[in-house]
């Protein structure tokens, strides 16, 4: 037990079943601090925040929690599991090192506000928000009810789902991402905008996940870790680009390793493949100015998902390659299918098939049928 300046600002440091408690009491005076750390000691022995456990679980972190969850989660829903690691993930990065007794309102509504002011979408934090109270467990259970009584579990969100490029703007933004600086932008583009792929999971992609001989692409984990994470075909247009970026990258860091990333570290050129490209904001700002195209990054798997729909492929075809889709992303796609099944049909009304004369192998042939 011990009582330690930090600045001008009194911290406590003790431990409690094993595990080093260093907080700070956010007082300047000796005599609360002294106050703070007694009572911190009962809440941890008498336990609180509904969780009353052994006194070794009261201290657990949410990222110890994480784990375990994600563990079981890939068990029953391996087809979303990527979409899960990459919720957690973020919870992991802003509130992991929580203890999990002290997860309370206050937690959660700071989370949200630190999410949305990060740019995380509504819809978004929501979900992870979902995440966080389900790997709580039965504590999560009764926060979800107090926040919900205190209307503050769930944020506004807007209707619209996102944006689809049009083939000029996607022809556009092409154009302009050939022409950038960055040698990452174009081909990050093209797996966006063929393969679904979302930011964060572009960003961790290394080369054993991409097999060009075999034509497939594997995303969430590497294919060397056999039933995780979802395996992408290969289109032509796909094909072809990263075929032409390995020439590039082997020409720039004399040989292609399995475990190295796909889009790698350095500034103002890629320079440490060991490590992944922190960012492309600036190139991707670049590219959308100077192609005169308004959208999100994020905005690139909605126009996948949607030129799937159009093109007529199903619910379950669109969650194999885009991995986890909302409901509500769902139920507008399938809107979006019955539309271009209209169409298809409206076609023939408004461009009825031309009548053609028969030939004369037909007429010869219908002339034997009629005198046999």
């Amino acid at each position: 037990m011990a009582l330690f300046l930090r600045g001008d600002v009194w911290w406590y440091e003790f431990y409690f079943a094993g595990r080093r408690i260093r907080e700070s009491t956010k007082s300047h005076s000796k005599t609360l601090a002294k106050t703070a750390e007694q009572n911190r000691k009962r809440e941890l022995e008498q336990g609180f925040n509904n969780i009353t456990d052994t006194r070794q679980e009261r201290i657990r972190t949410i990222s110890d929690l994480a784990d375990e969850y994600l563990v079981a989660y890939k068990l029953r829903h391996p087809q979303s599991a990527t979409f899960a690691a990459y919720a957690v993930g973020h919870i992991r990065r802003v509130i992991g090192s929580r203890m999990f007794i002290d997860c309370n309102e206050a937690v959660v509504t700071s989370y949200q506000n630190e999410r949305l002011a990060g740019g995380a979408a509504p819809k978004t934090v929501n979900d992870e928000v979902g995440f966080l109270l389900r790997l709580m467990g039965d504590p999560g259970d009764l926060l979800r009810i107090r926040l919900r009584k205190r209307n503050l579990l769930k944020l506004k969100v807007g209707k619209p789902i996102g944006k689809a490029y049009s083939t000029d703007e996607k022809d556009r933004m092409l154009v302009e991402a050939k022409k950038s600086k960055s040698p990452h932008i174009y081909p990050a583009i093209m797996l966006a905008l063929n393969a679904g792929i979302r930011d964060a999971e572009l960003k961790q992609l290394t080369w054993a996940q991409v097999d060009l001989k075999k034509g497939y692409l594997t995303v969430g984990k590497s294919k060397t870790e056999a039933g995780e994470g979802r395996t992408i075909p290969l289109n032509s247009a796909l094909s072809e680009t990263l075929a032409e970026y390995a020439e590039w990258y082997e020409a720039v860091f004399s040989e292609i390793r399995p475990e190295w990333y796909l889009f790698p570290f350095g500034k103002p050129r890629p320079s440490d493949p060991t490590r992944p490209v922190t960012t492309l904001k600036t190139a991707w700002d670049t590219v959308r100015r100077n192609s005169k195209v308004t959208g999100r990054w994020h905005d690139h798997r909605h126009t996948l998902i949607t030129d799937l729909a159009e093109s007529g492929a199903g619910e379950q075809t669109i969650m194999d390659i885009a991995g986890h889709v909302s409901r509500n992303m769902l139920k507008h796609y399938s809107h979006i299918r019955m539309e271009a099944k209209r169409d298809a049909l409206e076609s023939l009304v408004k461009n009825p098939p031309v009548k053609r004369p028969p030939s004369k192998s037909a007429e010869s042939s219908a002339r034997i049928v009629v005198s046999g």
